[in-house]
């Protein structure tokens, strides 16, 4: 087929994702579990577009750990040392110790489901522990788009404190599934476990080490460099995120600890041009996430998976119910302040996406022998995850009481910002007839507006324009707001009688 063949299609999927995404906001459906769907109504077993099956796992591994890299890197620049401070206890001990009892539930549980509930499925303890391990962290990508989308904000700093897991606790699963893979592939006799479990934590602390370092170089270079071309600076910070995970690696650590925290470092330092870096990471996370969504959703054959559909039942059910809160309860006994029901949110939000289905690949090309099975399991688990998990977080939120307010998401009338080097907030605030009737008259001078915060812009109907004292302000204009601090908005929410959640 000619080049052009392929672009139209990929051209195509991509504009299919982003519509199904829309529908889904809509319906309160995942948005990247309709990704999926549209990777498999277009495969082999669909419409047939694209030719790619369980034969392109390399090609599929490839594309996820690129994807994977973006998203946590994205994740880690958006990730405020601020918000995560109170929270970083929580943060890491789910991410380390809430994973490893996750895997170790969950594969007790598979071992003996096969023994005696599904005694054709035939997996060895070792090969149940790497089926759990595969799937035993929560799935960043989901757990991100599904929380900064869902309209709502939670109480006591949980939402940082999912974030923080989501992100950083996909190294202890891989980290697991290749230690898995690895004691299944050698004679169990020949297994020096202080060996295993030595190179194993000394994967993460490297891991972390590098990232922290090569994150504090790396804005020590983009601060440095001079570069004439501004668009330039994106690709720069691209090539040092590229460079972070490989290097690692070289260097016997965990890649993915390591981006993640080098996102972390960089993201909370200054560095030229941050704000135009940032948005191309959140755009580019979000283009990897559909690819990678995408990519899946073709490599899955859906006639194979009925074939483990009641197995796969058993064990999401399992892993939602049982294994997450029991190893979410153990692992946060030790913060007492956390309520009961702080502790069952965080249970409920196991989210499994596309990571499961991408660490199950490694098996597929290890050439572990029940790898196939595993591979359908998995991408079955992760569905039912997405399906009562992903659909139910704000209503599990509602229910528990744990909403602060609602987040009133909507275009700005001014995209305008100003770099962080600046000390100013601003606010837009829609003019009305209250607002006015507390002045003297109709002009903009005569809103009751704090001493340091100045009118710089409005908006009537579509025509911009700069206001000044004696400009007269009707009821429906759109005024951009500035001051030299945050006191001082609130000063002016205050004045006009207005809350944040409703400018």
């Amino acid at each position: 087929m000619p080049i052009e063949h392929y672009i139209l299609v990929g051209s195509a999927l991509l504009f299919m994702s982003v519509i199904a995404g829309k529908t889904g906001y809509r319906f309160g459906v995942p948005v990247l579990l309709l990704f999926l769907g549209v990777g498999m109504l277009t495969g082999t077993d669909g419409l047939k577009f694209i030719n790619f099956d369980i034969a392109n796992a390399d090609v599929a591994q490839f594309i996820g750990t690129v994807a994977l890299c973006f998203i946590l890197f994205s994740g880690g620049i958006d990730t405020k040392y601020g918000e995560i401070k109170p929270i970083v206890g929580q943060g890491v001990v789910l991410a380390t110790a809430g994973v490893l009892l996750t895997a170790l539930f969950t594969g007790v549980f598979i071992y003996y489901a096969a023994l005696f509930l599904f005694p054709s499925l035939n997996l060895s303890f070792l090969e149940s522990l790497l089926l759990a391990s595969v799937m035993s962290s929560t799935d960043s990508a989901s757990v991100f788009a599904i929380l900064r989308t869902n309209g709502i904000a939670l109480r006591h700093r949980l939402r940082p404190m999912l974030e923080l897991e989501s992100g950083s606790n996909d190294p202890m699963a891989y980290m697991l599934t290749i230690t898995l893979i690895q004691l299944i592939q050698i004679q169990t006799e020949s297994i020096h476990w202080g060996n295993v479990v030595f190179m194993f934590f000394a994967q993460l602390i490297i891991g972390a080490i590098a990232g922290w370092l090569l994150g504090k170089l790396t804005v020590r270079i983009i601060n440095r460099i001079n570069i004439d071309n501004d668009s330039l600076y994106p690709v720069l910070l691209l090539s040092a995120m590229l460079f972070i995970f490989a290097t690692t690696y070289l260097i016997k650590g965990n890649s993915f600890l390591a981006v993640y925290i080098a996102g972390v470092v960089i993201g909370n330092k200054r560095f030229v041009h941050k704000r135009t870096v940032t948005k191309f990471f959140d755009g580019m996370a979000w283009l990897f996430q559909i690819v990678m969504f995408l990519t899946l959703g073709l490599l899955v054959n859906p006639n194979e998976l009925s074939e483990v559909a009641w197995i796969s039942i058993v064990i999401g059910l399992f892993m939602i119910i049982i294994a997450r809160p029991a190893a979410v309860f153990l692992s946060l006994a030790p913060f007492k302040k956390m309520s009961f029901k702080d502790r069952l949110y965080v249970s409920w939000v196991g989210l499994r996406g596309a990571v499961p289905i991408v660490f199950a690949l490694y098996p597929l090309i290890a050439g572990i022998e029940h790898a196939n099975v595993m591979f359908n399991i998995v991408f079955f688990c992760t569905i039912i995850s997405l399906l009562v998990q992903g659909t139910t977080l704000s209503k599990m939120a509602i229910w528990l009481d744990l909403v602060k307010h609602k987040i009133k998401t909507k275009r700005p009338d001014f995209d305008i910002e100003f770099a962080e080097e600046i000390k100013s907030s601003t606010m837009e605030i829609t003019v009305t007839e209250e607002m006015l009737s507390e002045g003297q008259g109709h002009r903009l001078m005569d809103l009751p507006l704090p001493e340091k915060t100045l009118a710089v812009m409005a908006k009537r109907h579509d025509s911009y324009f700069i206001p000044k004292g004696q400009t007269e302000i009707k009821v429906g204009d759109k005024l951009l707001l500035i001051s030299d601090d945050e006191f001082a908005i609130e000063q002016t929410y205050k004045k006009l009688g207005i809350s944040r959640e409703n400018s």
